[in-house]
């Protein structure tokens, strides 16, 4: 089997020592590097040119797993980018695939299913748990909901627990003008009622 060079990726230096120590035996897997940031990931991929980068999906400030995929995916040559992470909700793992990552896994993944995964990644190979697959088809199959920007800032107010009246004087709008966006953005996420609009955006990843 070919030995391919990986880049870890990962805000939590405990977490790039244990993935060090899990392939420090392994003959086919070579790290050759290790970022805590993004922006530290994309400089060291530029001169250290990894097959694949395991790649954390949130870091703190500055770039998250997203778009340090999409800034890994337009270099040359390009690596193959592989999310480890705790986090599993649909859109998130949705944008890592639509950024162009090779798979996302979660960190409790068998040891040996990383290392597979980092072959077919290298491989060219599209990597999800059987799971993840079946719920990115469903999610890619569903219609995306669309909100104008300004929806979005009144639906990100919203989420702070703001008035009609707070979120108006925010954006310098009227009051009528707030709720005619309100009435939108329920008919798009399919909501009745301020709380559960909230909610839905959360799980799709709008705010």
């Amino acid at each position: 089997m070919t030995r391919h060079r990986v880049l870890l990726v990962d805000d939590h230096p405990i977490v790039r020592a244990g993935l060090r120590a899990l392939f420090a035996t392994d003959d086919d897997v070579e790290i050759v590097g290790e970022a805590g940031t993004g922006e530290e990931a994309v400089a060291l991929a530029r001169h250290l040119h990894p097959d694949v980068v395991l790649c954390d999906l949130r870091m703190g400030d500055g770039m998250d797993g997203v778009q340090t995929t999409a800034a890994l995916r337009a270099l040359d040559p390009r690596p193959a980018v592989l999310i480890l992470t705790t986090f599993d909700r649909d859109a998130e793992i949705l944008g890592a695939i639509e950024a162009d990552a090779a798979g996302y896994l979660l960190k409790d993944a068998p040891p040996e299913q990383i290392a597979r995964a980092i072959h077919r990644a290298a491989a060219g190979q599209l990597v999800l748990s059987p799971e993840l697959g079946e719920r990115v088809a469903e999610v890619m199959r569903a219609p995306r909901v669309r909100l104008t920007e300004r929806e979005l800032e009144v639906l990100r107010l919203l989420d702070t627990g703001a008035s009609n009246r707070e979120i108006a004087r925010a954006l310098f709008v009227s009051e009528a003008t707030v709720k005619t966006h309100l009435v939108h953005v329920f008919e798009k996420l399919g909501v009745d009622s301020r709380s559960r609009a909230v909610a839905v955006a959360r799980e799709t990843g709008l705010i």
